[in-house]
């Protein structure tokens, strides 16, 4: 659905108006130009939004630091990662591939050829965590549910959101009737794991929502939902308090180095696993993809 969204509005509009969020591993060399550059310049644009966060761009006219900078990326940065925008990238992708179809004379060298991106390394980027709201138990009590979790999870009751929040790997927290619990995965995961199925939110999937809860799929059951980070824990109570869904759990945010080594392995993150903030507002910066 986000795609078709996507793809309408870049064929009726003939812009890309928000870049696709690329990461990629932190070159020395890079971050000191561009260090250099920004301080002895004054940018283009510098404003804050209306959600508090500040937008400062610089443009670079410099044919020779241009040039630099590319080499440098050439010649140290073998790979760059789809942080954030997989929708973004493929719904221009396949405008790009339709208006290829259509030219006869296509060269490769067409605006459709391209797509709008931001790149940051990755010492400046943080991952939030990306939480989960579910609407029943699946049919279960709620003392069935705990005793089936408690079968693959050590669980603790703990005071509030603040103590609940997880702190690593393997820990999650779980509010219910207005009682927050933290709960350990009991397992160790061994070294040779393949690394998607070590991610906390994969352990998630195979041992709770599909077993427990009957969540097979958690990009089509429209019995979970997901909350950013950025929003708190407080939004998570609200949506149990409100009544519209029965559990919440809070989930220890992906590290740059498993989204890197997911993509290395020529997986694909699991959905709806990373929250990045804050994010380059849409229409700031357009590219005339048509």
């Amino acid at each position: 659905v986000k795609e078709k969204d996507r793809i309408t509005h870049i064929e009726t509009s003939g812009i890309h108006s928000g870049p696709v969020f690329l990461a990629y591993k932190a070159e020395e060399k890079i971050d000191a130009i561009i260090e250099e550059y920004t301080s002895q310049h004054s940018p283009e644009i510098d404003f804050v939004a209306n959600d508090d966060i500040q937008h400062t761009i610089w443009v670079v006219n410099s044919s020779e630091i241009i040039d630099n900078i590319l080499y440098l990326f050439d010649k140290n940065v073998p790979a760059t990662y789809i942080a954030d925008g997989h929708h973004r990238a493929a719904s221009t992708s396949k405008v790009g591939k339709k208006l290829k179809e259509a030219n006869v004379n296509h060269t490769g060298e067409e605006a459709y050829n391209y797509f709008l991106s931001v790149l940051f390394p990755d010492n400046q980027v943080n991952i939030i965590d990306y939480n989960r709201v579910i609407k029943d138990l699946n049919g279960l009590s709620e003392t069935e549910f705990m005793e089936k979790l408690k079968e693959v999870f050590e669980v603790e009751e703990v005071g509030n959101k603040d103590i609940a929040k997880p702190q690593n790997e393997l820990e999650f927290a779980l509010y219910m009737n207005g009682q927050w619990s933290k709960f350990y995965f009991k397992q160790t995961i061994d070294k040779d794991t393949e690394v998607v199925d070590s991610l906390d939110i994969s352990i998630l999937q195979k041992y709770l929502f599909d077993p427990v809860l009957g969540i097979k799929d958690q990009r089509t059951d429209d019995r979970i939902d997901f909350v950013g980070g950025i929003r708190g824990l407080g939004e998570l109570e609200k949506r149990v308090d409100s009544g519209e869904m029965k559990l919440a759990i809070a989930i220890y945010p992906v590290s740059m180095a498993q989204l890197f080594a997911v993509a290395d392995s020529g997986k694909v993150m699991p959905p709806k696993s990373t929250w990045f903030e804050p994010k380059l507002r849409s229409g700031l910066i357009v590219y005339k993809y048509a």
